[in-house]
């Protein structure tokens, strides 16, 4: 297996999903986390089964580190929490909760086809801030109004966050704005 190679202060990509096997979705998460990896980013998911296990495994195989926000406490198991390619979990004991640590730890979010876990995530990334890529997941209305790139394809997916990427100057905002990111 190759070595973990970490940049000092990487980049920290979000990728949210549904906690169920969807055949559908489970290869392109798969392929995201494997991108993510390869580029020496760092993945960020809930830590538990589903997209978030398969967007895990194609980081950890391809060598990248993975961490893991889960929703229950160490203490207190959940089946499938964290999943076995979690290198860092965060015990959290928040439940849903531990969403909002989702969606603003991330430089930028890969919203996957989910519920209203992965829906929730979504709408506090955008107030937060938080560039969003979705790809299988539907329109909204109202995501107009925030940064939130809805994409086709697995291509398209990483294409739109190396450009979300290379938009930062520094740790914390975008080229071109005055404003904080996080």
């Amino acid at each position: 297996m190759p070595k973990i190679s970490v940049h000092r202060k990487p980049f920290i990509v979000g990728v949210m999903g549904s906690h169920k096997d969807e055949e559908t979705f489970i290869k392109q998460a798969q392929l995201i986390g494997e991108a993510v990896a390869k580029r020496g980013y760092v993945l960020l998911t809930g830590g538990g089964p589903g997209l978030m296990r398969a967007a895990s495994e194609g980081a950890h195989r391809a060598g990248g580190l993975v961490i893991g926000i889960l929703p229950n406490e160490r203490e207190r198991p959940l089946p499938g929490f964290p999943n076995e390619f979690v290198d860092i979990p965060i015990y959290t004991g928040m439940s849903d909760a531990r969403n909002v640590i989702n969606a603003k730890t991330p430089h930028v979010l890969i919203a996957l086809n989910g519920s209203v876990g992965t829906l929730s995530e979504i709408a506090l990334a955008l107030r937060a801030g938080t560039p969003v890529i979705g790809l299988g997941c539907p329109e909204f209305a109202i995501a107009k109004d925030y940064d939130f790139i809805q994409v086709t394809s697995v291509e398209e997916a990483i294409s739109a966050m190396e450009t979300v990427l290379d938009q930062y100057n520094g740790e914390t905002t975008i080229r071109g704005t005055e404003e904080p990111i996080l």
